[in-house]
């Protein structure tokens, strides 16, 4: 299973994700779910790091991502980890066996 974990402030602000594991619908390099979550996962990490440039934490190596951005740049990486949150919120409600979707407080 993959589990996709947001960490989130009181206030409900997300301020990373850490995703690790597999779905285990196919074969390693041929199971689409994972895929289709690295894609969603390498696109918001790019899209933090590399587009707006902002001052974050990202790391990928053999079936985990996790990224986390600085607190002065929250506001800027919020509309990212939201739609990558929405994302993987909806394919969970299709995959819910393969796919669990997880928020931790910090």
């Amino acid at each position: 299973m993959i589990t996709a974990e947001f960490f989130v402030s009181s206030d409900g602000a997300v301020s990373g994700f850490h995703i690790s594991g597999h779905a285990g619908m196919a074969e390693y390099g041929e199971d689409v779910l994972c895929a289709f979550v690295s894609s969603a996962a390498y696109m918001a990490a790019n899209t933090i790091t590399d587009v707006i440039r902002a001052d974050a934490q990202a790391e990928a190596c053999d079936g985990h991502m996790k990224v986390t951005a600085a607190e002065k740049d929250l506001v800027s990486c919020q509309v990212i980890f939201e739609g990558l949150k929405l994302h993987l919120l909806e394919t969970e409600k299709q995959y819910p066996e393969h796919l669990k979707v997880i928020f931790t407080e910090v």
